[in-house]
């Protein structure tokens, strides 16, 4: 058997074409979503996504409003710039691009976004609106974490059948882990949802149980063939620095062993699979964001 792709780069391109439909319809209304990024530092692979994020807000019509602080501001300096994000009119919804530099308090800072401008959904608050199942159709509903927003989206364009499936996640951050199994488990997905973590006494029995296995805990290669239920889709979000390319780039590596593609049948590539739906679907929140504005 050789696993069918679950093709995140095609996925995310028609995620990306709708989008453009519904911002020409809000632009008939004078209606402009802007994404709004803060960047604090001249991290490189910081930088690469932002300007990932902003190109593909161009592509759709959506406006970007940059903002950037050196390496050397304060925690003072960032919370400004924060509550600055907060009161443009021409936000629409704003990332804080994580890390931030050594010594500054990144959860302070997160708590200060208003968390109806919360373009990631990882607020405090949106995380609780999640947990408590607040109707995606009403105008509190949480926007929703990015990545596994993300992975649902690809699952269901793929035809990957989610309702009553068994999930095994593999990781517990609050990006990826903790919030994609509250999502799959939400009324109207309905999946039943195993959440693993480095600490599990028999991780590779958890996996071999499930329809789907969604590794995002960064550790190269970690998921085996033979730790896969044949016929599975299995999705490899983490990614880990492993080298040097001969050009002097990084050098990637996913979770998952490439041999799992004998055997499952579905198999999301690393990268081209997670990654450009995690942005199509940040672009997704703020158009979502400005349109329940005019409801």
């Amino acid at each position: 058997m050789t696993a069918q792709m679950l093709d995140g780069t095609a996925a995310a391109a028609a995620i990306k074409a709708e989008l453009t439909t519904r911002v020409a319809a809000l632009a008939e209304r004078g209606i402009v979503p802007g994404l709004g990024t803060l960047l604090v530092g001249a991290d490189p692979a910081s930088r690469s996504y932002v300007t990932g994020k902003h190109r593909d807000c161009a592509e759709v019509g959506v406006a970007s409003i940059s903002v950037e602080l050196p390496e050397t501001a304060t925690q003072e300096e960032i919370a400004d710039a924060v509550l600055a994000l907060n009161a443009d009119p021409a936000v629409t919804g704003f990332i804080v691009q994580l890390p931030l530099p050594w010594g500054i308090d990144q959860n302070t800072i997160l708590e200060l976004i208003d968390p109806d401008k919360d373009a990631d959904g990882l607020h405090p608050t949106n995380l609780g609106r999640l947990v408590l199942g607040v109707d995606p159709a009403t105008a509190v509903a949480a926007p929703l974490p990015c990545t596994p927003a993300g992975i649902v989206e690809l699952l269901s364009r793929h035809g990957v059948e989610i309702a009553g499936r068994h999930v095994t996640v593999i990781g517990r951050g609050i990006t990826v882990g903790r919030p994609l199994g509250l999502l799959l488990t939400r009324k109207g997905i309905d999946a039943t949802v195993t959440l693993t973590h480095s600490r599990t006494p028999d991780l590779a029995a958890d996996v071999r149980r499930a329809d789907i296995v969604v590794a995002a805990v960064g550790q190269p290669y970690l998921v085996q063939a033979d730790w896969i239920k044949p016929g599975a889709a299995v999705l490899d979000v983490g990614v880990t620095r492993v080298g040097t390319t001969e050009s002097g780039g990084a050098k990637l590596a996913g979770d998952v062993d490439p041999a799992v593609a004998e055997v499952a049948g579905w198999l999301s590539p690393n990268p081209g699979g997670v990654g450009p739906m995690t942005r199509a679907m940040l672009v997704a929140n703020v158009v979502e964001i400005a349109t329940r504005l005019t409801r």
